[in-house]
């Protein structure tokens, strides 16, 4: 009788207490040139777009959490499913909400890198602003976030690098021109004496961190819910591209992809990308825009019938879906 009382109760543990681990699997995929629950995933207004065709998916992985020993080891078993720690995504540090909301906002910021990099790639105009202003340092006194940089010693600020650049030979000690607009206000030049940073860099130091954001008398609204982090950059990039171009970008096929991006195009590597190509080609893809630093675990990992498309930059990967359009063959990985 004893024995059958343990039975049971180890059964009731396996079924109902929590494990340490959260389960990734694949997640929705959305087509950045559709709508979602009627509305366009992308929407540009005051300025003339073209028709699209096809699609242009973004891709999600589904994190799973507060599972039983039962409910874990049975999604494992499934092979769709991996296990991962639950303090990797949900740090104990942190709350929920609190996680919730650093991944709502790193999938705001990647809309708005998405689109820089869509118009900068189209040859739009692009401003640099003062993202952040480091507290105590000489750009401190003058700058607030939000203000435009023009110039640095009469040098044109062109974009985030620019800024570093112009500063690159300088030694902390050394005096600047730093020329700026805030708000509406006539732009300005001011003297600034550059500091020294906390990392014992040998250029001086001015404390501010540049974003490149599209200096264009249109808006794009990006419009999608339930949705986080930054991995759905390269292709909101692509679908802005496709509608403010002539053509079909894809040739009208079904293409997805994955891939973070920032304000210049320059493409970086993300997470799960095996449970975001068995998603991808379940709902009809037969082409998969791969990060470069992916490749190779998408190669090792890829469905059969998804061909595999390698890039690096957003110029690479219009480069390459041209190149598929005219019955060629892209970079593969």
């Amino acid at each position: 009788m004893t024995s059958v009382i343990l039975v049971a109760a180890f059964g009731l543990l396996g079924a109902f207490a929590p494990v340490p681990f959260v389960a990734l699997g694949p997640g929705p995929t959305y087509n950045t040139l559709g709508e979602e629950a009627g509305t366009p995933v992308i929407r540009i207004d005051g300025q003339r777009t073209y028709p699209t065709a096809g699609h242009l998916n973004m891709t999600t992985v589904s994190v799973t959490d507060h599972l039983s020993m039962l409910g874990a080891l049975g999604l494992w078993v499934s092979g769709r499913y991996a296990l991962a720690p639950r303090e990797v995504y949900y740090p104990p540090e942190k709350t929920e909400q609190q996680i919730e909301q650093e991944n709502t906002q790193a999938f705001n910021d990647s809309q708005t890198d998405a689109e820089t990099a869509a118009l900068h790639h189209l040859g739009y105009p692009t401003k640099v602003l003062a993202g952040t202003v480091v507290t105590g340092s000489p750009a401190d006194a003058v700058l607030e976030p939000g203000d435009q940089l023009i110039a640095v010693d009469g040098k044109p600020i062109t974009d985030p690098p620019a800024l570093q650049a112009a500063v690159a030979a300088s030694k902390p000690g050394e005096q600047v021109r730093l020329t700026f607009r805030h708000g509406d206000e006539p732009e300005r030049t001011v003297p600034v004496v550059l500091g020294t940073s906390s990392d014992g860099r040998p250029q001086g130091f001015l404390g501010v961190g540049a974003v490149g954001r599209p200096d264009v008398p249109f808006d794009i609204k990006i419009s999608l819910a339930d949705v986080g982090g930054p991995s759905a950059g390269l292709m909101f990039s692509l679908a802005i591209v496709d509608k403010l171009t002539p053509g079909e970008l894809n040739g009208g096929k079904f293409v997805a992809g994955t891939g973070e991006i920032d304000a210049v195009g320059n493409v970086g590597p993300i997470g799960g990308i095996p449970f975001k190509m068995t998603m991808a080609r379940e709902a009809g893809a037969t082409t998969f825009l791969v990060p470069a630093g992916n490749c190779s675990e998408a190669k090792s990992h890829a469905p059969e019938g998804l061909q595999l498309v390698r890039v690096g930059t957003l110029d690479e990967a219009t480069k390459a879906l041209d190149t598929l359009r005219d019955g060629g063959a892209p970079p593969s990985c």
